[in-house]
């Protein structure tokens, strides 16, 4: 008699309760990413993690436990989860513009434990804050966004860096915190690839500090990078680093960049739902359940490896299998998104998941672009 297979690390008992599609945690993996974050930085100071992965307070939480008191998000909403945390230090990785720099100071004053700032790559986005600031009578922080090749954001180094951050350091009502260059468009495979073209990129941000400080202005802090130049920076001394994806990690950075050490933690629960033709299955994954705006595959399925993803709609993605796979309606299926970010927003909640089973949810509270304020 052939003994009964152990559980693969992802399967869930009683999965014939939990309704799919949803979303699968485990602390164990997210533990073990915290670890290995902090022992590439080298320690918790130097970390300032991106909250926009998992939106999560659990997760801070077990971040603050590893010593990190510094993060950094994308919206205000997470500001407000982070303030709600007790973080000691939260960059908004944005230009607050419309109705966000007053939400910004607002923050301020309901969180005063905690040091808020933010992004800034314009001199009348600059002024506007500190106009705002000064009507308010307080200090508002912030960093100068720098365009280091990936174009989407920031100033590029040089004289026009220089002057916007001159503008900011001689501000009664604004404080210079430093320098903040995101190259998330280096993403080579090779990681002497990659750090040559992060240390090339970085080359502009190191003359701009040089001379600014010459210049009689005070440069804190230096962040640099995501997750994908992460290792690079760490071997950077005095600079801050601010992963991400690092935390819940997925299945398309586990294949560009074998050289980071971080676990899967976060699987999808899907069901197969209809075979329409002989090898031709559907599942219940569509684009509200998964990031849909990257080409096929969009997920990793376990077990399904040899399935082409052909196409999906807003409830279904289909597979084309060949007729040798067998599989009937309801059989469940699992399987590592290739984007995480995204997809982690699409769920209200979490299902925390230890030693095969659920023992309770999380819930994603800064999903919304809004929370109180």
């Amino acid at each position: 008699m052939k003994p009964h297979p152990e559980p693969a690390w992802y399967e869930v008992t009683g999965v014939e309760n939990i309704p799919s599609p949803a979303l699968l945690v485990y602390p164990e993996r997210i533990a073990h990413n915290v670890n290995e974050m902090v022992r590439v930085a080298g320690g918790p100071a130097r970390l300032r993690p991106h909250i926009k992965t998992h939106k999560t307070a659990e997760i801070v939480g077990m971040q603050q436990k590893a010593g990190i008191d510094k993060f950094k998000c994308a919206t205000i909403a997470e500001a407000e989860l982070l303030g709600r945390c007790g973080a000691a230090d939260v960059l908004l990785a944005y230009q607050p513009v419309g109705p966000d720099p007053a939400r910004l100071l607002a923050l301020q004053r309901q969180y005063g434990k905690t040091r808020f700032a933010a992004l800034a790559d314009h001199p009348a986005v600059v002024a506007q804050l500190e106009t705002l600031a000064r009507q308010q009578q307080t200090i508002l922080p912030l960093f100068l966004d720098l365009n280091t090749g990936m174009n989407r954001t920031g100033v590029a180094p040089g004289p026009e860096a220089a002057r916007l951050y001159a503008q900011i350091s001689e501000s009664p009502f604004l404080e210079a915190c430093g320098l903040h260059a995101y190259d998330g468009h280096i993403r080579d495979t090779d990681f002497e690839a990659r750090k040559a073209a992060s240390d090339h990129a970085f080359e502009g941000v190191v003359a701009l500090k040089k001379s600014l400080e010459a210049a009689g202005h005070k440069v804190p802090a230096v962040i640099a990078g995501g997750s994908p130049t992460f290792p690079v920076h760490a071997l950077r001394p005095g600079v801050e680093l601010s992963p991400g994806t690092t935390l819940l990690w997925d299945a398309r950075y586990g294949e560009l960049f074998p050289d980071m050490n971080f676990l899967p933690a976060a699987v999808l629960l899907s069901r197969v739902v209809s075979r329409p033709a002989p090898g031709v299955f559907c599942l219940d994954l569509g684009h509200k359940a998964i990031a849909p705006e990257m080409d096929f595959p969009r997920v990793q399925l376990f077990g399904w490896e040899n399935c082409r993803q052909s196409g999906q709609s807003e409830e279904h993605l289909v597979l084309e299998c060949g007729p040798e796979l067998e599989a009937t309606p309801g059989q469940p299926v699992y399987g590592i998104p290739m984007h995480i970010c995204p997809t982690v927003a699409k769920y209200p909640t979490l299902l925390v998941v230890a030693n095969g089973k659920i023992t309770g949810e999380w819930q994603v509270a800064a999903r919304d672009y809004k929370l109180t304020l």
